[in-house]
C-alpha cells in the first residue's frame, strides 16, 4: 500500500458496481480484508445491487421507443423550425426517460409515489408492531388453530389473497393474526413467535398501485423493517432484529410466494 493512494468512498462504490479497475482492485480487496465491518457492508451492498440488476433486466430488454431513438431525434432537429418545439419536446422527453431509468437503477434510494406511499405503510406497520407483540392475553383476535379462517377472513377485508408463510425453519411458529386500520384502508397482521419469545409480524395491506418495488430495509431504535410493494399489496416484516437476521426470513417470505404462485407474491 506504500506510495498509494488511500483507500476512499469512490474506490468503494466503483468497487460495487463492478467499475473499479484490475489494479486498484487489489488495493481495494486488501483494504476490505482488514476492515470485517466495511467488508460485510460493501459485501451486502453487492448483493443489492445484483439482486436489483436481476429485478430491473426486463426493463432493460425492452425495446426503444421508436421516437426516442437517436436517428428520429435528429430527424426531427433538421425539420423547418415549425416543428422543432416537437422535436425539442421529444429530446427533453428523452433525458427524462434516461434519468427515470437512472433512478430506478438507484431503487434503494428512490423517493417516488410508490416510495412515499410504501414508508406510510412502513411507519404504521413498525407502530402496530410495537403495540401488539408486547400484549402478552391479547396479542391476536385469531389464533393460530384457526388459521384457514384467518387467511380467509382477511383476504376478505384487505380485499386481495393473503398466504400466512411458514416460517418453522427460520425458527417462528404463527401464533394468529388480526384485522386493523391502515388510512382507510383494511390491514392484516400475522404474528409469528420463536422459542426464545420474540415476536415477528408480517403486515399486508392494499397498496392501491399496480407498482412493483425492491426491498426496503430501515431500523427504528429496536426494531428492523423489510418492505416492498407487488400486485397492489404493501408487505412489511418487522422484528427485533439485526438487518442480517430479517433479510433471510424476508426472503424466506418472498420465495413462499413465489412457490405457491400467490397473485400477491412479494418480490426482489
Amino acid at each position: 500500500m506504500t506510495g498509494e493512494r488511500p483507500i476512499g468512498e469512490d474506490d468503494l462504490q466503483a468497487y460495487v458496481d463492478g467499475r473499479l479497475p484490475l489494479s486498484r482492485r487489489e488495493a481495494v480487496r486488501a483494504y476490505l480484508d482488514d476492515h470485517p465491518a466495511l467488508a460485510d457492508q460493501v459485501g451486502q451492498e453487492i448483493e443489492q445491487r445484483e439482486a436489483l440488476r436481476a429485478r430491473l433486466a426486463f426493463k432493460a430488454a425492452e425495446p426503444i421507443p421508436s421516437r426516442l431513438r437517436v436517428a428520429n431525434l435528429m430527424a426531427a432537429q433538421r425539420r423547418p423550425p415549425r416543428g422543432r418545439p416537437a422535436a425539442i419536446a421529444a429530446a427533453v422527453a428523452g433525458l427524462l426517460v434516461g434519468g427515470v431509468l437512472g433512478a430506478a437503477g438507484m431503487a434503494w434510494l428512490s423517493t417516488g409515489p410508490s416510495r412515499v406511499a410504501e414508508t406510510s405503510v412502513s411507519n404504521n406497520a413498525i407502530a402496530a408492531h410495537r403495540i401488539y407483540v408486547s400484549e402478552r392475553l391479547h396479542p391476536v383476535e385469531v389464533p393460530a388453530e384457526q388459521e384457514a379462517h384467518l387467511v380467509q377472513w382477511l383476504s376478505r377485508r384487505v380485499g386481495k389473497p393473503l398466504t400466512a408463510p411458514n416460517l418453522n425453519a427460520q425458527g417462528y411458529r404463527l401464533i394468529g393474526g388480526r384485522l386493523l386500520p391502515d388510512s382507510g384502508e383494511a390491514a392484516a397482521l400475522f404474528m409469528y413467535e420463536n422459542a426464545g419469545g420474540n415476536r415477528l409480524t408480517l403486515y399486508a395491506r392494499s397498496g392501491g398501485t399496480d407498482d412493483q418495488t425492491s426491498f426496503r430495509f430501515e431500523s427504528q431504535a429496536d426494531v428492523s423493517a423489510f418492505s416492498w410493494i407487488d400486485n397492489g399489496l404493501s408487505y412489511v416484516v418487522t422484528a427485533k432484529a439485526d438487518r442480517a437476521q430479517l433479510l433471510p426470513i424476508a426472503e424466506a417470505i418472498y420465495r413462499q410466494f413465489e412457490a405457491t404462485g400467490d397473485p400477491a407474491k412479494g418480490r426482489l
